[in-house]
């Protein structure tokens, strides 16, 4: 079974917070609040999460401070971060929300179909990029123990089934601007590591 991923619930009101849970509990992920910026980026020390819903209108950081310093930060700069904020706030929101890092805007109320289908990408994207570190990991692990091809084999196996999965996700991403480019860097790394498992593969006869 996979391991479920980390969402960051970003809301200085509970009951928003509760509502996000409720939208979001089918997808069976873990599910983690924070009520103000120094809460979500304590949470981001200790965590790796695969998105962030972050409402734009708290007292103290504003979601945009919140935002820039997450992108400030090595480790959490590629976290995607999902804005969320109310209908009738200006059209500078968008702009603003983009300008300090975010890849998808969405005002409340929103619908939960669109809210629940964006972050399931951002999902399975964290998830295929979790299994390729880990296959990227076995390959240098096995490389320094025996540069040979017959691990090859096994390697290049388990890499075409996270490319037929990857085959299947990039089809739900192509609608999605932002979705789209993360699923282009996520396929280029897979390239690579399929040139890096066929140098090791001995020559046919």
């Amino acid at each position: 079974m996979a391991e479920k991923a980390n969402i960051l619930l970003v809301d200085d009101r509970d009951e928003n917070l509760v509502a996000l849970e409720a939208i979001l509990s089918s997808l069976d992920q873990n599910m983690i609040r924070a009520r103000s910026g120094d809460e979500a980026l304590r949470a981001l020390l200790t965590n790796e999460f695969a998105v962030i819903l972050l409402d734009i209108v708290m007292p103290g950081m504003d979601g945009f401070e919140i935002a820039r310093a997450i992108k400030r930060r090595r480790k959490t700069r590629e976290v995607p971060i999902i804005f969320l904020t109310a209908m009738d706030s200006g059209p500078d929101y968008a702009f603003r929300g983009y300008a300090a890092g975010a890849v998808d805007y969405i005002s409340k109320p929103f619908d939960p179909w669109v809210l629940r289908t964006k972050v399931s990408i951002f999902v399975e994207l964290h998830r295929k990029n979790q299994q390729l570190r880990e296959q990227s990991e076995l390959l240098r692990t096995q490389f320094a123990a025996a540069p040979s091809g017959e691990f090859a084999a096994e390697l290049s196996e388990r890499l075409t089934a996270v490319e037929q999965q990857l085959g299947v996700l990039s089809e739900w991403t192509s609608k999605d601007e932002e979705a789209a480019k993360a699923m282009g860097v996520l396929e280029q790394r897979v390239g690579e590591l399929r040139t890096a498992i066929d140098t090791l593969r001995p020559p046919s006869d």
